[in-house]
């Protein structure tokens, strides 16, 4: 499937050295595709603020697209 950009997908994997969690929020900002094997994306991702923490390419494999049966909610990315 190919995202289309800046559009907002959800990741399905924890990514802890950027302390990202399952289910986290990202927008799409680069599509790497590949030749044989699976493309790749560019993710920035924001606070609750709306301010950058992280950018992060990952498979496609790790991301997939929102549903409307889902809500967001809030938790902290602060080191424990």
């Amino acid at each position: 499937m190919r995202y289309e950009l800046f559009k907002e997908v959800v990741l399905t994997k924890d990514i802890p050295e950027k302390r990202l969690k399952r289910g986290d929020v990202a927008t799409v900002v680069e599509h790497h595709p590949v030749s044989d094997g699976e493309d790749g994306y560019s993710l920035e991702i924001f606070n609750a603020l709306g301010d950058t923490i992280a950018v992060i390419t990952v498979p496609e494999s790790a991301i997939e697209l929102l549903t409307e049966d889902e809500i967001f909610s809030v938790r902290s990315v602060a080191a424990a």
